[in-house]
């Protein structure tokens, strides 16, 4: 049996509530009671609310459980997208509940599907470079709709910008823009902004600084 479905296996035993010990579930599961014992640790890890002990038993009190889900790559990519916002925000009610999400579904990620991926949701520091641009998103979308003007600071400079378009890039959001400083089309990763004003007036479209009219 593989270590997804065993937790699969594992969680469905323990909902009942009852005591289970390690040894009846090794026998029951085909496994070693060692093994059992580091699939709790792994359940209880990912936030499972085991409670017990090894030598004692193992029991689950009620929780919320969903049924397996198959998920397609741009699904679980979705979810990246989704986990690293909130994990990375100040918000003191989901943030602690996106890490924990994202441990639970490390945990059940299949691991013989080839070589071990990044960890899901926080573990490497470019995924977390690239989730600190979710702060200036609502602005930036906004100012896509509207056609509101935008003052932005990057690393290099400072470009008053007509923002046209945001794209995903394999977790990087990026937006495309005509920099009325530069007099030229700019493409630059959210994360990079250091600091963004809204500039008084709207912008109409002109020829030559349209959406339509960038070429990458």
């Amino acid at each position: 049996m593989k270590r997804k479905d065993r937790l699969y296996a594992l969680m469905d035993r323990l909902r009942d509530g009852r005591l289970h010990t390690a040894e009846a579930l090794a026998q029951d599961l085909g496994v070693s009671a060692r093994t059992i014992y580091r699939d709790m640790d792994v359940l209880a890890a990912s936030g499972v609310p085991v409670e017990g002990a090894r030598g004692y038993g193992y029991t689950v009190q009620a929780a919320v459980t969903l049924p397996p889900l198959n998920l397609t790559v741009d699904e679980l990519d979705a979810l990246h997208v989704a986990l690293a916002a909130l994990g990375a925000s100040a918000l003191d009610d989901l943030a602690p509940a996106a890490r924990s999400l994202s441990a639970k579904i490390d945990a059940v990620l299949p691991a013989d599907a080839g070589p071990a991926p990044a960890p899901f949701g926080f573990a490497t520091e470019a995924f977390a470079d690239a989730a600190r641009g979710f702060a200036h998103m609502p602005q930036v979308r906004a100012a896509i709709r509207a056609r509101q003007k935008l003052r932005v600071t990057l690393p290099d400079a400072t470009h008053d910008i007509r923002p046209l378009h945001m794209d995903y890039w394999g977790r990087v959001w990026t937006c495309i823009a005509w920099s009325e400083t530069k007099g030229a089309f700019l493409r630059f990763p959210l994360d990079r902004i250091r600091s963004l004003t809204p500039l008084p007036g709207l912008f109409v479209d002109e020829p030559g600084k349209r959406l339509a009219d960038f070429a990458p």
